[in-house]
């Protein structure tokens, strides 16, 4: 008899897991630690939380028993408004992710390919497993910039194929985990290319640059994703919105769960909008801090810190082992994220936290730069 495990889709033999960061009740367990204990700066999440208003709507409002806006009109308007882009070219998401994998499935089919440009956020090539697409990774330059010329061959190779052309092209700026800024000529490269490009803003505000949303008109192969976790401190509530072009608009629409946005996550998102004044205040403090930052690590004799326009900062660990660097500081309490991939060997990545969080960060960097490797 044919064993139950047998009807599972074979794609699952052969997929990758994705490796989250451990929740915090569990980090606090693992660690021996209470969460006030605990210097975490391994998740690019904003330490100062959402401003005080969201919490206070959410402890207000009183229709969690009734079913969200299958929609999210409300929000949707307000995004539109907040940043002038149009109504009808936006979709909201739980979180960025729920969006990436929406687009994988709605162009993938398991003949067909992404172009991925580790090093970078590992949810685009595993949506692309996911879907049981193929990842041709083309490996950004030493200082992390996009090789456009080898993107360009890459997609060439394919362009002809009647199966199995590459069709999507995931390009984060600022980059995660380096930081880097994608170049207004570089992304009109890609846009050139006959691929979609999807542009993840994640970590956009807290680059002293625009964002590309108003490109999307223009561009019928463009979609440009933002998220409400970063700068609006709302990483747990899951909350994310794309700019998509018109003729996509109505295909998404047919595939995108109704109820897929709680109705927490829009209330928050909503009163976040009313307080971008605050918002921005954090924002610049952060951006600050890590100005900051980047120059103190740039003391520490074993420590390559790479420039970022982002929330965190990538250091390459250099005559010393970056696993224990990493194991030193979460002994203290200090959680960093660890890398050994190609093109992150032996760096670690520091999230920007508060300034008492960074004092124990550098206090400990110090006290090992002190000791022999």
């Amino acid at each position: 008899m044919t064993h139950p495990s047998d009807l599972l889709n074979p794609l699952l033999q052969d997929l990758e897991e994705y490796v989250p960061i451990q929740p915090f009740e569990v980090l606090s367990q693992e660690l021996g630690r209470s969460p006030q204990r605990i210097v975490k700066l391994d998740a690019n999440e904003n330490p100062y939380g959402p401003p005080q208003a969201i919490l206070d709507a959410l402890a207000e409002y009183p229709y969690y028993h009734i079913y969200p806006d299958p929609e999210q009109r409300a929000l949707r308007e307000a995004i539109s408004q907040a940043y002038d882009v149009p109504l009808a070219s936006i979709a909201v998401g739980s979180g960025t992710d729920e969006l990436l994998d929406y687009l994988c499935r709605m162009f993938l089919t398991p003949a067909d390919g992404i172009i991925d440009l580790p090093p970078t956020f590992g949810m685009y090539s595993f949506d692309a497993q996911l879907a049981g697409a193929r990842v041709h990774a083309v490996a950004r330059k030493a200082d992390f910039a996009v090789d456009i010329e080898a993107v360009t061959r890459a997609v060439e190779r394919n362009a002809d194929a009647e199966e199995g052309r590459i069709k999507l092209l995931f390009a984060a700026s600022p980059n995660n985990p380096s930081g880097t800024w994608l170049p207004d000529a570089d992304l009109r490269a890609l846009l050139a290319l006959p691929v979609v490009v999807v542009l993840d803003e994640a970590y956009v505000d807290f680059a002293h640059r625009a964002s590309r949303m108003d490109w999307v008109p223009a561009h019928p192969n463009l979609c440009v994703l933002r998220t409400f976790s970063k700068a609006l401190g709302m990483a747990g509530l899951r909350l994310g919105y794309g700019v998509f072009p018109d003729w996509l608009m109505p295909q998404l629409w047919k595939f995108k769960q109704p109820y897929n946005v709680n109705v927490a996550a829009s209330v928050a998102g909503l009163v976040g909008l009313e307080r971008r004044e605050a918002v921005a205040a954090v924002v610049e403090r952060l951006r600050r801090d890590r100005d900051a930052l980047y120059a103190a690590l740039q003391t520490i004799s074993f420590l390559r810190p790479y420039p970022s326009e982002a929330n965190f900062i990538l250091c390459q660990v250099q005559g010393r082992d970056a696993e224990k660097v990493r194991t030193r500081l979460r002994a203290e309490g200090i959680l960093v994220r660890y890398y050994q991939k190609p093109g992150l060997q032996d760096c670690i990545r520091i999230s920007v936290g508060r300034s008492e969080q960074i004092d124990l960060l550098m206090a400990a960097l110090r006290t090992m730069d002190d000791e022999k490797a």
